[in-house]
């Protein structure tokens, strides 16, 4: 029977296909910087956008490292929220159904960033021409029932920032949110969150760097308590299933 492992993951990373991060942030980079700080898993969550995830998980898995795909969605509540999902199939279903609610409104690269799709060479294969930082027409709770109908992984991001997030948007965390965790930033502490919101007591919660710069990458992170780096098995961790867990970690080095 297979052991249990605890691997370190850091489920929210931005490449150089969101306008706002670094054009430091290509898929090489950030799986070299994922070597240097022994990061087991990575969330790869563009905004609203998922044409970089699938060329940073074949990257990563030259290293060992696993690569949850998805992206950062944005609520019309103007809420971000990561989502992930198992095969790059499901995943272009999702951003099918995102680009379908989203105002196409044109980028203005040298306004608000560039947003750039590479491959594993750094080579520019072309970029998104519409603003992915607008906000979806969809509700949370619809862009929730839509993440798990494909399976997929929904977990509100930052909740502790004072924008686009579950507490600055709504002022609440939602007590029947069907989310399978919760991120806090940086910044952010977990007793202050539960005090304040103790529907968070029974929750998981997990830390992400929401990294838009390289040296971003992996602080803080979370640890997850696995028998393997496998999708399903970050779903038992979430749900706390069979000794699977997961435990924010606030390293800021």
């Amino acid at each position: 029977m297979d052991s249990l492992h605890t691997y370190k993951a850091d489920l929210h990373i931005h490449t150089v296909l969101s306008p706002c991060g670094s054009l430091e942030m290509s898929p090489a980079n950030i799986v070299k910087r994922a070597i240097e700080k022994d990061l087991d898993i990575l969330g790869i969550a563009d905004h609203n956008a998922m044409q970089n995830a699938m060329v940073t998980k074949k990257l990563a898995e030259k290293s060992g490292i696993f690569v949850l795909t998805g992206m950062e969605v944005t609520t019309v509540e103007e809420v971000h929220c990561l989502a992930f999902f198992e095969t790059e199939k499901v995943l272009k279903i999702f951003q099918e159904f995102v680009d379908a609610h989203i105002l196409k409104t044109p980028n203005n690269p040298e306004k608000f960033g560039y947003q750039l799709i590479v491959d594993e060479l750094e080579n520019i294969l072309g970029q998104v021409e519409w603003m992915l930082i607008n906000a979806t027409n969809l509700s949370i709770d619809e862009i929730e029932k839509k993440v798990h109908q494909l399976e997929g992984i929904f977990i509100p991001a930052h909740i502790d920032r004072q924008a686009f997030s579950l507490t600055s948007q709504l002022g609440f965390v939602p007590p029947d949110l069907n989310a399978d965790a919760y991120e806090i930033s940086k910044y952010g502490k977990a007793d202050d969150l539960i005090r304040r919101f103790p529907c968070l007591e029974k929750k998981v919660i997990l830390a992400g760097s929401d990294a838009h710069f390289i040296n971003d990458v992996g602080a803080p992170f979370s640890e997850f308590t696995l028998k393997k780096l496998h999708f399903s098995e970050i779903k038992k961790a979430l749900s706390g299933m069979e000794g699977r867990m997961v435990k924010p970690v606030f390293d800021k080095g």
